[in-house]
C-alpha cells in the first residue's frame, strides 16, 4: 500500500513536558486510523503535527511523499484548506451562514466563486442524509445533522486526509454511531484516509486500526507490520 501521510521520529516539547517522544506513524489511502490515549498522552499534539497546525521540534511529516513540516505558515494554511479536511467535536459551523455555505466555505477560501462552490457543496447533502436542509442555519439543525454538515465541509475539497478530533463527543450514542458510519464510509468512498482522535473505544471500533498513545509514545499500531 502507498502511504498518504507519514510521520517519522516526531518529537515535541512544551517546556519540560515531552508531548511526543519520537513517534512513527504511516497511513495509506482508504484507511481509517483511531488515535487513542488518556488526557495529556500526546494524541492531540500528534494530530496537530500531522495536520500542519503545529510544527514538530524534530522528525518529519510527509504528505504524498512531500515533506510539509518545514513549510511556511502560509503554505501550511493553504495545505489545510485544500489537501486536509477537519471535523471537530462541536462542528464549528458559522451560525450566520446556511448549511450549504458552511460546506462551500473551504472552496470559496480557495478562490472558487460562490455560485460554483455552493453548487459543489449541494452534491454532498443527499449522500449524507441532509437533502432539503441546504438553506438551514446551524441553529436549525440537530447535533447529528450539524456534524454531517461538518463532514460535508471536510470532504468538499476532496482532501487526501480527513482529521476528526472527538467527532462524536457532543452527541448521544445512537447519533454518534450514525455519524461515525457516515464519516468512515464517505471518507473511504472518496479515497482519502481518516485519522480520528478519540478516548471512546466505541468510536475507535469503526476504524481499521487503533494507535495507542501514552506519555508521548506509541504503544501499538503506528506502523503496519
Amino acid at each position: 500500500m502507498n502511504d498518504v501521510l507519514v510521520g517519522q521520529a516526531l518529537t515535541k516539547r512544551f517546556g519540560q513536558t515531552v508531548a511526543l517522544g519520537g513517534v512513527d506513524i504511516a497511513v495509506p489511502a482508504g484507511e481509517a486510523v483511531a488515535i487513542m490515549g488518556p488526557s495529556g498522552s500526546g494524541k492531540s499534539t500528534l494530530l496537530h503535527c500531522l495536520a500542519g497546525i503545529m510544527k514538530p521540534d524534530g522528525g518529519e511529516v510527509r504528505l504524498l511523499g512531500q515533506r510539509i513540516d518545514g513549510m511556511r505558515e502560509r503554505e501550511r494554511s493553504a495545505l489545510r484548506r485544500t489537501r486536509f479536511g477537519f471535523v471537530f467535536q462541536f462542528g464549528q459551523l458559522l451560525p450566520e451562514l446556511p448549511a450549504e455555505e458552511n460546506v462551500a466555505l473551504p472552496l470559496m477560501l480557495g478562490g472558487v466563486s460562490r455560485p460554483q462552490a455552493v453548487r459543489q457543496s449541494r452534491e454532498w447533502f443527499g449522500p449524507l442524509g441532509l437533502a432539503g436542509m441546504e438553506t438551514r442555519r446551524p441553529g436549525e439543525l440537530s447535533g447529528g445533522q450539524a456534524q454531517r454538515v461538518a463532514i460535508a465541509r471536510a470532504l468538499v475539497t476532496r482532501p487526501a486526509v480527513v482529521f476528526a478530533d472527538e467527532p462524536t463527543g457532543a452527541l448521544d450514542q445512537t447519533t454518534g454511531h450514525e455519524t461515525m458510519r457516515l464519516l468512515v464510509e464517505a471518507t473511504k468512498h472518496n479515497g482519502a484516509c481518516l485519522i480520528v482522535v478519540t478516548h471512546d473505544p466505541n468510536v475507535a471500533a469503526w476504524c481499521d486500526r487503533t494507535v495507542e498513545v501514552r506519555d508521548g509514545m506509541l504503544l501499538t499500531g503506528g506502523v503496519r507490520a
